[in-house]
């Protein structure tokens, strides 16, 4: 059904340069340099916590978790009242229609 159309090649016309010939260079090799003395790490943790600061980070976690949590009922309740007030709003109008139509 469909075919692709394949480029023909041309044959090359004119003068054909012939291929330069490349000659190899000397390799030089370079030494690199010494390593750095390697420092030796200190036996202790850079960071030390105290039981205090363990409880004051616990704290402020559970702070935040709370907050957070506070924040998205907040938002979960608000969209819940919306859609329920929209609903009942659509409820009372398409009340109002079906008595306005029984009426006539």
């Amino acid at each position: 059904m469909f075919r692709p159309k394949i480029p023909s090649m041309p044959q090359p016309t004119g003068f054909i340069t012939p291929p330069v010939v490349i000659e190899p260079t000397a390799i030089i090799q370079h030494t690199p340099p010494a390593p750095a003395p390697v420092s030796v790490a200190p036996t202790q943790p850079t960071v030390q916590l105290t039981p205090g600061a363990v409880v004051a980070l616990v704290g402020s976690g559970m702070a935040v978790v709370l907050v957070v949590g506070a924040v998205l009922v907040s938002m979960l309740l608000a969209v819940a009242i919306t859609g329920a007030s929209v609903a009942i709003c659509a409820l009372v109008i398409r009340s109002l229609i079906t008595s306005e139509a029984k009426h006539r």
